[in-house]
């Protein structure tokens, strides 16, 4: 029998992120779940810059990721797969994250992460952001080297920003982003959202942004430009008319716009 609840359907959640295995509440499923995720649904601000409100809203989040086959940001995609862990059977706990990367001071909190438990056991999960962060359940251990195919990450702690993921590169580890452990509301999230829209200093705002996994690496849009990531490299193009926005949308993160999108095109 289906499980559709509030009329949105797990079902159909499982097949947009393409998961086709047991949902049986272990640690292995969860981690598929969040690879599958983390290949199919984009991070994308595209409705920003289209001057379209972002509900948070769950019926709201499932009717544009899941029947329309859009991305979202943080506070969508992260309140949503929340929902699908719970329906799932799945014990969720929303946090806010300061991100530290490319940061050279305490930034302010304007990042949703899940924590999901398991046996006691406490793992982060993000699918909020798309390529730069772990596709895979990070377990909530001080110190410990948890590898992932060619990626290795580990968690940190602090007295004042608390649990911080970090990931490892050739110079030694750098700080992904922070947070604490007091559990939020939906609520909590209205108003950094809105400010993520509107406010004149967010970067959200400004420019087309986008990124997915891929089997190669990810790919990801800033501006104008696509970046396709390999293990051989960086290849990059720019696109310079709506048509040509389109077609990249398609073919590289699985978004179909049939609006105009001159504002999307920065000359």
């Amino acid at each position: 029998m289906e499980n559709v609840q509030n009329g949105l359907s797990v079902e159909k959640y499982l097949e947009r992120i393409g998961y086709a295995g047991k949902p049986d509440g272990s640690l292995k499923a969860l981690g598929d779940l969040q690879e599958c995720h983390a290949h199919s649904v984009p991070y994308e601000n595209l409705d920003v810059l289209l001057k379209r409100d972002l509900s948070l809203n769950i019926s709201d989040i499932y009717h544009k990721v899941v029947d329309k086959r859009r991305g979202g940001w943080c506070f969508e995609l992260n309140a949503l797969f929340g929902w699908l862990l719970r329906q799932l059977g799945y014990q969720v706990t929303d946090y806010f994250a300061r991100f530290l990367r490319n940061e050279t001071g305490i930034p302010k909190r304007r990042h949703h992460v899940l924590r999901v438990d398991i046996d006691g056991v406490g793992y982060l999960c993000d699918v909020g952001v798309g390529g730069p962060v772990p596709f895979r359940p990070v377990k909530l251990v001080e110190g410990v080297e948890q590898p992932m195919r060619d990626e290795c990450y580990r968690m940190q702690k602090d007295p004042f920003l608390g649990w911080i993921l970090e990931e490892k590169h050739r110079e030694g580890w750098r700080p992904i982003y922070s947070f604490t452990e007091e559990p939020q509301l939906p609520v909590d999230y209205v108003a950094i959202n809105f400010y993520c829209q509107y406010a004149p200093d967010s970067k959200f705002n400004k420019q087309p942004m986008a990124s997915i996994r891929t089997k190669e690496g990810r790919v990801t849009l800033v501006g104008n430009e696509f970046r396709i990531f390999t293990r051989n490299g960086v290849k990059t193009f720019q696109v310079h008319t709506a048509e040509e926005f389109r077609s990249a949308l398609e073919k590289y993160f699985g978004i179909v716009l049939d609006m105009e999108l001159s504002p999307l095109i920065k000359t």
